[in-house]
């Protein structure tokens, strides 16, 4: 049996993951008290129709009791122990991701009451489903994410599409907008020369011609490149024997527009025939 543990906070796309792992194929239960977890697998693999039971996913969220969520850790060994292959995806999103979407539907966080706020309870539960997050396989951070991209980046991550493949997520971005959440590894370039200070460069891009080659043309651009080149590429066929499905591999610089932008074409293109997919994102260029 297959079972992927679908848990995160309230907001972050739970009912959107559980929903793609249905349409997949999955037998799906949403909220099932993890003590009843074990029994019900048990009585699945006993059954003469057992192969149904072959990928199963459950939804564990912030409804389940304190006490049992303290307990993640021994249910999860006690299956793992009945030779089931378990999965956990944790979903998280920023504070003002989740406030937004809570804005947006207008539903109730289930931690909310006549006591506690939105914010606090957004801040209760992560304190609560700290011992699941902690033993998340694929921790997922949603913040940026929209409905379809939630869907494919669950995709991405299914143990059957992942054997065997690594997924490369390039993506650029600017420090003055902050450290986007989620990176594997995460190359600082704000020392090298800045095209934004020429001013007919400075309202172009990365993928520009002109700034490529005004960076192409500096050494310290071409020693970070090759630098971060060296040191990735022992390290992602290593991820990939471990079975890992998805590295993200974040390059920053001070607005997100030249530098970062040029280095993750760049590394794309030379890890592209490599691995499969190789996917480019440039937070700041939208």
């Amino acid at each position: 049996m297959m079972l992927v543990i679908v848990s995160g906070l309230s907001g972050a796309g739970k009912t959107v993951a559980l929903k793609q792992y249905e349409d997949l194929g999955y037998v799906c239960i949403d909220n099932i008290p993890l003590a009843l977890t074990g029994p019900m697998i048990a009585r699945m693999l006993a059954r003469d129709d057992a192969t149904r039971y072959e990928r199963l996913a459950i939804g564990v969220d912030a409804r389940e009791l304190p006490d049992e969520i303290r307990r993640f850790p021994q249910h999860l060994q006690r299956l793992q122990r009945r030779g089931v292959d378990v999965r956990v995806i944790f979903l998280t999103a920023s504070d003002e991701a989740i406030l937004r979407r809570y804005g947006d539907t207008r539903r109730p966080h289930p931690l909310v009451d006549e006591r506690t706020s939105l914010v606090e309870a957004i801040a209760r539960e992560r304190e609560l489903l700290a011992p699941i997050a902690d033993l998340a396989d694929e921790p997922l951070d949603t913040s940026a994410m929209n409905l379809h991209e939630l869907r494919d980046a669950i995709l991405q991550r299914l143990p059957e599409a992942a054997r065997g493949r690594l997924s490369l997520l390039f993506l650029s971005f600017g420090f003055k907008n902050g450290v986007p959440n989620g990176c594997d590894y995460l190359f600082d370039v704000r020392c090298l020369p800045n095209p934004h200070w020429s001013p007919g460069l400075r309202a172009l891009s990365g993928r520009d011609e002109p700034v490529q080659r005004w960076l192409q043309e500096r050494e310290p651009v071409r020693q970070m490149l090759s630098s971060i080149v060296t040191f990735l590429e022992p390290w992602l066929p290593a991820f990939r024997a471990q079975d890992r499905a998805y590295v993200t591999i974040g390059v920053g610089c001070t607005g997100g527009q030249h530098r970062s932008v040029y280095l993750v074409e760049k590394l794309a293109e030379h890890f592209g025939p490599h691995f499969d997919p190789v996917i480019v994102k440039h937070k700041e260029l939208g």
